[in-house]
């Protein structure tokens, strides 16, 4: 078995609500956004973690605390054992070098005024890995890996005069240009054309290969996940409601939310119809989630105790998971 990478433990986020100045002073108390409550899992050296769920869930907010990009209001992230809110601020420069993130939109994380080559070896400078000509020709390498071909020619280029799957392909080429150990990709193909995202994904199974990565790949698509991920966790309001192995999961999904998501994958059969029941309204607000079960307002199955006792994950066996009493005692 690989060694731990990372680890997650308890990690929690609130942002405080923002008022205006009366509304602050007089106030009968604070109100947060509870946009990740209590989220603890681990990701193996060489895994992908699929972290699944729809907007609003948290999803996004968890990556950027495991990077520390956003300091968690409690909990910790370990990185190889090591506490990273431990490390100085020069050892945290040094960490950014093997812990990278993909963004979702290509367009808003490149400089419009910056030519791709350069863009791609920024991080080469940053770290001061390579500088002149031989930050060149590491970047005209990487992009020749990432598929950015002839790279000669597309060094020079704009990210306006690049399609959105070059675009993506340069985002790829920067997170791993400093040979990372783990990368953080946030629905990395979202935003590109559905004719060019599974190119997308067979290039990031083939990095994952090539550069022996680890990912959390954030998605709200679990089809997505069959094709990329070795497990996956389901969020659902800044909690994990299950995680476990891909196939076991996909096999014997336990909590509704799990079989919610599974079932509203497309099936290319017009004559298919859904059994399983769709949970009604939206997501609740993250400003005031509801007490017990936070699945519950919308879960088909709920009964009165839902809605009284919160809900924890149960071991159901081979690191399978979930947090709904119905389906665990």
């Amino acid at each position: 078995m690989s060694e731990e990478l990372i680890r997650v433990e308890n990690l929690t986020m609130h942002f405080p609500l923002q008022k205006g100045l009366l509304a602050n002073v007089f106030a009968k108390e604070k109100r947060f956004v509870h946009a990740v409550d209590g989220v603890s899992f681990n990701i193996r050296k060489g895994e992908v973690l699929g972290l699944v769920g729809e907007s609003g869930s948290g999803k996004t907010t968890t990556g950027r605390m495991i990077l520390r990009l956003l300091e968690p209001t409690s909990g910790d992230v370990f990185y190889r054992g090591r506490s990273i809110t431990s490390y100085t601020g020069h050892e945290m420069e040094g960490l950014r070098e093997k812990m990278q993130v993909i963004f979702q939109d290509p367009y808003a994380s490149l400089s419009p005024r910056m030519p791709i080559g350069k863009a791609i070896s920024h991080p080469l400078r940053i770290h001061d890995l390579a500088h002149g000509a031989q930050a060149r020709e590491l970047t005209l390498a990487m992009m020749e890996k990432v598929g950015l071909s002839p790279a000669a020619f597309l060094y020079r280029k704009y990210p306006h005069q690049l399609s959105g799957g070059q675009r993506q392909r340069v985002v790829i080429a920067r997170a791993l240009v400093t040979s990372p150990d783990f990368v953080v990709a946030d629905e990395p193909i979202a935003m590109a054309d559905v004719s060019v995202r599974a190119m997308i994904l067979e290039l990031m199974i083939r990095c994952r290969e090539m550069f022996d990565l680890t990912y959390l790949f954030i998605t709200h698509d679990l089809a997505t996940c069959k094709y990329i991920c070795d497990r996956i966790a389901i969020m659902y309001l800044g909690k994990i409601v299950e995680i476990g192995p891909l196939k076991e999961v996909f096999a014997n999904p336990v909590h509704p939310y799990t079989a919610t998501l599974l079932e509203a994958i497309p099936v290319p059969d017009p004559r298919y119809r859904r059994t399983h029941p769709m949970p009604k309204g939206e997501i609740p607000s993250p400003i005031n989630p509801p007490p017990g079960c936070a699945f519950h307002p919308r879960c088909p199955l709920a009964e009165p105790s839902c809605r009284l006792n919160e809900q924890h994950l149960v071991d159901l066996g081979s690191g399978h998971k979930a947090a709904c009493s119905l389906k665990t005692l």
